[in-house]
């Protein structure tokens, strides 16, 4: 092949980034978002109506449905003013770019016995969230003896994974993955007495909402015509970079041949290309989220 006749080959390529996001409609899409940097708290009571505050911040009046508040990574305590006037105090963790879902059931309890025994147990818990929030289960129980209580915690099914909390009064549930089924939580609190009244029992349901469908979006990243080499290297670290900066992107690569080009010259070029991503970026890029199509042959040659 002569250099004049090389110079007369046109050659494009445009990587699409396959971006997907949960959305309400398929017709509902929209651009890649920013990376989160906060996490978010959902908190209702019943009944409404009584003053909360976080991390010793006023905020307002809870309601019998979730209000949500965006907080910084990290351990938040919040604080509900119950009828009462006694105050509900939990210190609850707030993951980055996860969303927690806290629920206050105000219940007056009886006086307590005279027995010791830890009685009665009242489970606050979200009866309902969507797949992938954290559910927060948070007991209280009227005891007047001096001992120690035991908390011991069952959930199913055994797919829901317990976060957090175990052997404590608050216990934290991953729902990821359960859409469609009910997370059940079993507490039993007792003082470590062999008095079988001394051991009480209490259970709380949440339903998980599937999430729903995914929408696949795509954008074109970068576009190239006959480009050098070290110039398709230098685009396509570009694109291993923001594949990394987000997962839950796909990279595609597409070839376009001249009308003038050899048999088998785009497919030279796709391989190139293939083969400098896997051989150099293997290592820190999982490879099955590229793939390289011609596109005289609308084939995808899979990278993995």
């Amino acid at each position: 092949m002569t250099r004049r006749f090389i110079l007369s080959l046109k050659f494009a390529f445009a990587v699409l980034l396959a971006l997907t996001f949960f959305a309400a409609q398929a017709s509902n899409v929209s651009a890649k978002t920013k990376k989160v940097k906060h996490g978010t708290i959902k908190i209702l009571t019943t009944p409404g109506g009584l003053m909360l505050t976080i991390d010793g911040k006023p905020r307002g009046e809870t309601t019998a449905e979730y209000r949500a508040f965006d907080l910084e990574p990290g351990m938040h305590t919040v604080t509900v003013r119950l009828p009462n006037g006694q105050f509900w105090i939990r210190d609850i963790e707030v993951p980055a770019g996860r969303i927690k879902c806290v629920v206050v059931n105000y219940r007056p309890l009886p006086p307590v016995a005279k027995s010791p025994c830890p009685f009665p147990v009242n489970i606050s818990a979200p009866t309902q969230v969507t797949d992938g929030e954290i559910i927060t289960y948070t007991a209280d129980v009227a005891y007047n003896g001096t001992a120690g209580l035991r908390y011991t915690w069952k959930v199913t099914p055994s797919s829901a994974r317990i976060i957090s909390g175990l052997g404590t009064p608050t216990l934290n549930v991953d729902s990821t993955g359960l859409g469609g089924q009910r997370i059940t939580a079993i507490l039993t609190a007792d003082d470590g007495s062999s008095d079988p009244a001394c051991a009480q029992t209490a259970q709380a349901v949440s339903m998980i909402t599937p999430l729903e469908k995914k929408v696949i979006v795509a954008q074109e990243f970068d576009e190239c015509n006959s480009c050098s080499l070290n110039d398709q290297k230098a685009r396509l670290d570009n694109l291993v970079v923001e594949l990394q900066n987000d997962p839950s992107t796909r990279a595609y690569v597409i070839a376009y041949g001249g009308r003038m080009s050899p048999l088998g010259h785009v497919d030279k070029l796709m391989s190139r290309a293939k083969d400098y991503l896997v051989a150099h970026r293997a290592s820190t890029l999982r490879v099955s989220r590229l793939s390289t199509v011609d596109s005289a042959r609308k084939t995808a040659l899979s990278c993995g």
